[in-house]
């Protein structure tokens, strides 16, 4: 079942809408982002760490239904594989940002 979206009569398909959400977030984070005062990015990228966080659990979920529902005794099929590389790429976002956020928070301790 396909829902339609009726912009002034004419049915929009979905494909079409979600991918001019995603180009306007798109363009959305960009001007966010690099409107940010250069005193704010350690906030940020604690935001970022959360947000990553986040997105971490959901991979892990997809990754651990994937397998659960696999059909051929646990092997790799297509959810799986891209919940792994979610999972690689969210712990490769996490740690890298917390290794930048103690660097930047190690420029305002006093030496000596």
């Amino acid at each position: 079942m396909e829902m339609i979206i009726m912009a002034g009569g004419v049915g929009v398909s979905p494909v079409v809408f979600q991918l001019t959400v995603f180009v306007l977030a798109i363009f959305v984070g960009y001007y966010v982002v690099w409107s940010v005062t250069p005193a704010l990015h350690t906030p940020l990228m604690a935001v970022t760490n959360a947000i990553s966080s986040v997105i971490i659990v959901g991979a892990l979920v997809a990754v651990s239904s994937a397998a659960a529902s696999s059909s051929g005794g646990g092997g790799i099929n297509l959810p799986s594989g891209f919940g792994f590389v979610a999972t690689l790429l969210c712990a490769v976002n996490i740690f890298g940002g917390f290794l930048v956020t103690q660097r930047m928070l190690a420029m305002y301790k006093k030496k000596g």
